[in-house]
């Protein structure tokens, strides 16, 4: 194999690809980057046990400039041939395979033999028959992931509250997070799923996908298998595993009455949790307190070590019971982060059952949970 290509081009594509390359994998071929080279052009896989990505970069793509001499395969340790490609000296480098599986990369004066391995040992992607499919615009599904990936469980003691729910029924596309003390729900009209589901798939992976998704016009399609998903756009493959096991119904969680309910402008009300939390984040216990009233609604922080804090909060309206509510303003901040800006209206129940956050106008349907904080 020998190849003449654009550097910065070809970094793009190793970075991509370098997401799912894991130092800590027990199959040691998987600590690498495969290397296909065809008529079409150039094809970059990298794979652990959860996620697997391929790039293809064209043989017709402008900016890469691709020379092909000849074709063939390797597999090459990834994280050190980044730094090379990251260091040579000029804006091409050429990569030829030579005997023993070893690597010639050329830039200007520069000239680095490097071992490469055999890549019939790597390991096969998953055969996706075309099923299930869904496509969905890339700035819908990285604003869904968004919107509800942060609210997935850190722990593994409940493996599939790590993932978030997807549902695909009655041409709406629902997604769940939860980690049983917040909970985030996006549900999204789409026109052309072929099929109903319902799978589970790690946050992480969908972390690292929106991260490797760019072209914002594009779509991606979707399929989907027994214990595996597909993401597809022209010029990426993204494989992730799915979570086995029933994911909990939420539906029930989420309340229809309330006896209190506050509009705010999400950046305002933000930007006050924030300095609310700046005390709350240095105590022992990470906690804010509203207290809501017919004409006033204040925001306490405190913390026993450092001091506290109190302000009086810019609201649009407020009605219902008065209430003093505690909460992790951690969770309170994620939350509004995912909504923007815009305005939203948040309804509560009681000082010790959870309460919702949703916009509060126009027809997203975008809910928000979080259970308080019982205090004496």
């Amino acid at each position: 194999m020998k190849f003449t290509i654009n550097r910065a081009r070809f970094i793009q594509e190793l970075q991509t690809v370098q997401r799912a390359i894991s130092t800590k994998t027990t199959i040691p071929i998987l600590t690498g980057v495969k290397i296909e080279l065809s008529n079409e052009g150039l094809n970059l896989t990298g794979s652990n046990a959860d996620i697997s990505i391929e790039t293809f970069l064209a043989a017709d793509d402008e900016k890469a400039e691709l020379q092909i001499t000849e074709l063939g395969t390797i597999v090459l340790q990834a994280r050190f041939f980044s730094e090379i490609i990251r260091r040579l000296p000029e804006t091409t480098f050429t990569l030829e395979v030579q005997e023993n599986y070893q690597v010639l990369i050329t830039s200007g004066a520069a000239h680095f033999t490097v071992n490469g391995l055999d890549a019939d040992n790597y390991p096969h992607l998953p055969v996706v028959e075309e099923q299930n499919q869904l496509k969905l615009p890339v700035h819908m599904l990285t604003k869904l992931i968004g919107e509800t990936v942060f609210s997935v469980s850190q722990h593994e003691s409940r493996p599939i509250l790590t993932g978030v729910h997807l549902t695909m029924s009655n041409g709406q596309l629902l997604a769940v997070a939860t980690d049983s003390h917040r909970l985030s729900q996006r549900i999204v009209p789409v026109e052309n799923a072929n099929k109903d589901f319902d799978i589970v798939i790690p946050g992480k992976s969908l972390v690292e996908l929106s991260r490797s998704l760019s072209d914002e016009e594009a779509e991606v399609e979707i399929s989907i298998m027994e214990n595996q998903v597909l993401f597809k756009t022209p010029t990426m493959y993204f494989y992730s595993r799915l979570l086995e096991g029933n994911y909990p119904d939420t539906n029930r969680l989420i309340p229809t009455s309330f006896n209190t309910e506050i509009t705010f402008s999400v950046p305002t009300f933000l930007a006050a949790i924030e300095r609310a939390s700046l005390l709350s984040h240095e105590g022992r216990n990470n906690i804010v307190r509203l207290a809501i009233a017919d004409n006033s609604v204040i925001l306490y922080g405190n913390s026993p070590e450092i001091g506290k804090v109190e302000e009086e909060l810019v609201y649009e309206k407020v009605s219902g019971d008065p209430l003093e509510i505690s909460f992790n303003p951690d969770y309170m901040k994620d939350a509004l982060r995912a909504f923007g800006d815009m305005s939203i209206k948040i309804q509560f129940i009681s000082a010790i059952r959870p309460f919702t956050l949703e916009p509060s106008e126009g027809d997203v349907s975008f809910i928000q949970l979080i259970t308080p904080v019982r205090t004496n």
